[in-house]
């Protein structure tokens, strides 16, 4: 299974369209449907009832679309982690991925003071007011002018000498030593936490952040590898969120539609496909039985664009949406709050049978 393939059938799952895909993709319908086929073939499931209208996905599709989207997601946070990996050599400052002096400029000039020759990891983080790394003031940063910061994490080659062998533990002290006394804001140290994962978890939760990363102490730098030496665990923010609606998909369906009463209103959320295994989605099913009704719920429906990340629903969009009358209530995990209200990277936990639905706010934090 190759990740053209996935980002082909990630591309018909969303548009519901071989030759809105097909233009998405500036390809030929003929070359989706072929790139299609052989996914297909290769699975050994059917992914597309071709039968239907939109083509909408089978049960094998819809668990193919949430495997796709994280292994896809996963891809793009290795791709930013590549862009962030910096040398300097002969002066000169170079990015490994691309050229960016210009994009980050503190961040270049601060750096000048590296050893020539040198290999840094890191990651480039917007903070908010509170202090807290935000994604979505990173990819604005140009037009909020939110103040950036460079978190280094680990050494590859110092003055020329190359250190990836060396025990992770050596080479922070090589940083500590060698290379942090030379810099100054806006480049940090990622300090290490010595604590139990039960207290790091807990802090991680109070202080509304993403997650933690864990590496072995004696682990050697593996670029390229995913070799079990490290972890990411993300410690998803969770509330409770009213279901009013879900988009046509498969012999289910494909997405849920949520959100939350606001002055006594239902407000949308997100929409979301994650977590929804077969057997959940046909209980649901039974749960959404005498709850269907012609009219949206949601007062701020339809949106006028479909924002950044594809959680806006458009009118064009809820062509495709089935609504419920807003009696069941869900668990819900999520990344975080975007600035249009909508949630990045959420995930559907299970049902709340003692929850009422007119409780069921917004949580700050």
């Amino acid at each position: 299974m190759e990740l053209f393939q996935l980002e082909t059938f990630l591309a018909v799952a969303r548009e519901k369209s071989f030759s809105r895909a097909a233009s998405r993709l500036h390809r030929t319908q003929s070359a989706v449907s072929q790139t299609i086929s052989k996914l297909e073939e290769d699975l050994g499931e059917k992914l597309f009832d071709r039968s239907s209208r939109n083509g909408s996905l089978t049960d094998a599709g819809q668990l193919l679309v949430t495997y796709a989207e994280e292994l896809l997601n996963v891809r793009e946070e290795a791709r930013d982690a590549l862009q962030e990996l910096r040398t300097l050599h002969q002066g000169k400052l170079v990015f490994a991925a691309n050229e960016f002096t210009s994009r980050y400029p503190a961040i270049a000039t601060a750096l000048q003071a590296l050893p020539d020759e040198t290999v840094l990891d890191g990651e480039v983080v917007a903070l908010d007011g509170e202090g807290r790394p935000s994604f979505n003031l990173l990819q604005n940063y140009a037009s909020s002018g939110t103040k950036l910061i460079y978190y280094v994490f680990d050494v590859l080659i110092l003055a020329g000498c190359d250190v990836m062998g060396e025990p992770c533990t050596r080479r922070r002290a090589l940083l500590e030593e060698h290379i942090l006394p030379r810099l100054s804001e806006p480049i940090r140290f990622s300090l290490q936490f010595k604590a139990s994962v039960k207290d790091l978890i807990a802090s991680v939760k109070a202080q509304g952040l993403e997650g933690l990363v864990a590496k072995r102490a004696d682990s050697k730098y593996e670029p390229g590898r995913r070799s079990g030496a490290w972890q990411k665990m993300r410690v998803n923010r969770g509330q409770e969120f009213v279901i009013g609606g879900y988009t046509v998909g498969g012999r289910t369906f494909d997405a849920l539609i949520f959100g939350y009463y606001e002055d006594g209103r239902l407000v949308y959320a997100g929409r979301t496909r994650n977590g929804l295994t077969p057997s959940l989605r046909a209980g649901l099913m039974k749960r959404f039985d005498g709850l269907e009704t012609k009219e949206c719920p949601f007062v701020n429906l339809p949106e006028s664009r479909g924002g950044r990340w594809g959680q806006g629903l458009t009118a064009d969009k809820m062509k495709d949406c089935r609504w419920l009358r807003p009696a069941l209530v869900g668990r819900f995990e999520f990344a975080e709050w975007t600035p249009d209200r909508h949630l990045r990277h959420s995930r559907f936990a299970g049902l709340r049978d003692d929850k009422k639905p007119q409780d069921v706010g917004r949580e700050e934090g």
